[in-house]
């Protein structure tokens, strides 16, 4: 099968950066060191080109519906420029992926949303709450998950014979990540026409970038502030350029520094830290049941119902080595002494902290903050303790 490539590849080439294969896309996984780039995200401001993640549009009169009951939070809370982090899970209630789910201006045609954005400012001024006609969304599944996520949609809206369209529109854009202290600076001065800067947290908008009608988002997944520019797909080297060129210079980052920023945080990781088929995890032992509405009608609710009045056997924690030795996803969990109480899923060396650090699921019994455990680097147990995620205070 042959990598997919983003719309910026070239350019990162002629940057020299290093590409890896991430969920069947050839992506940039450093430009000058990992460290380097992590650091320029905590300290200042770094950009990412994430346009490996899915684009999945949903329109119609049964949009809202449809979304609602695929995915575990409440759709029916948003409205326009509205976005909202949801798990989507199987009967038994397993994770199949995480998502960001946004709610795009009324009348927007699935397939369209790209090119709409043009037509919102034209019409409408970029007011968001103007323009009428069906429910719109936008759904953001990970990499390689797309195809996925298009089919079960699909499949799913003629099960229950619902009036909406769905449209698999990755192609049609890319998305890049502006992350740090300073992103807010570097967006108002991309907008000069547009207050992005003004948009809380999980709050979208159309605005023109670089004289690019994009759609910006206050979100991210390094806990710094930032924002997330979702533009179509032929314009995304002038946005791109537009914030790592002069004056602006923001440091190009790669998904090097983006897992040790998200893992610093204890964010997911898609088909690392839950899994349907080698890591089958719920959004209660992950530690989203924040994200679980048991009063919408989802694929999965009376599964997640249930273990929420259960309770789980492990649960999604990270450790802070005390000893020498880098954690990695697959290393064992245990007391101390030999007996196995979890695994890791993730691991790193905190470029902030410069100690080492992992995350993983523990039984509950060694899943409280402080708790004693040992990981097995290499044959050898090393003392650490249990730390409920982020690692950092942000």
């Amino acid at each position: 099968m042959t990598d997919r490539l983003p719309p910026l590849h070239d350019a990162h080439d002629a940057r020299g950066a290093k590409f890896t294969d991430f969920g069947g896309w050839q992506m940039p996984v450093e430009f000058d060191s990992i460290r380097t780039e992590h650091a320029a995200v905590r300290e200042s401001v770094g950009v990412f080109d994430v346009s490996h993640m899915g684009e999945i549009e949903v329109a119609g009169p049964d949009a809202t519906a449809l979304m609602n009951r695929l995915t575990t939070n409440d759709v029916t809370s948003l409205d326009p420029g509205d976005s909202q982090y949801a798990a989507i899970t199987n009967e038994a209630g397993v994770m199949l992926d995480d998502t960001v789910v946004y709610r795009l201006p009324d009348g927007t045609a699935a397939g369209e949303g790209a090119a709409s954005l043009a037509d919102l400012e034209d019409a409408h001024g970029g007011d968001l709450d103007a323009p009428s006609g069906d429910p719109a969304y936008l759904f953001v599944p990970n990499a390689g998950h797309d195809e996925q996520m298009e089919d079960r949609w699909t499949a799913h809206r003629d099960e229950w014979d619902l009036d909406a369209t769905v449209a698999n529109a990755t192609d049609d854009w890319a998305m890049l990540a502006v992350q740090g202290p300073d992103a807010a600076d570097a967006l108002d001065e991309a907008t000069p026409r547009d207050r992005v800067v003004d948009l809380s947290k999980f709050e979208a908008t159309a605005a023109a970038v670089a004289d690019t009608e994009s759609w910006v988002a206050r979100t991210g997944y390094t806990g710094e502030d930032g924002f997330e520019v979702m533009c179509p797909a032929g314009a995304a080297e002038a946005v791109w350029d537009a914030f790592v060129d002069a004056p602006r210079e923001a440091q190009p980052c790669g998904l090097g520094a983006r897992d040790t920023l998200r893992t610093e945080m204890g964010f997911l990781l898609s088909g690392q830290d839950f899994d349907p088929e080698n890591e089958p995890r719920t959004p209660y032992e992950a530690r989203i049941g924040f994200v679980v509405k048991l009063d919408t009608e989802f694929v999965g609710r009376d599964a997640l119902e249930a273990q929420k009045e259960q309770g789980v056997d492990e649960k999604f924690v990270g450790v802070r080595l005390r000893e020498r030795g880098v954690p990695r996803g697959g290393y064992a969990v245990t007391d101390g002494d030999l007996t196995r109480v979890g695994k890791l899923t993730s691991g790193t060396m905190s470029p902030t902290l410069d100690e080492p650090i992992g995350l993983g699921y523990l039984h509950e019994s060694y899943a409280d903050a402080g708790a004693e455990v040992s990981v097995v680097v290499r044959g050898d147990e090393k003392r650490a303790e249990v730390v409920i995620p982020p690692f950092l205070d942000r």
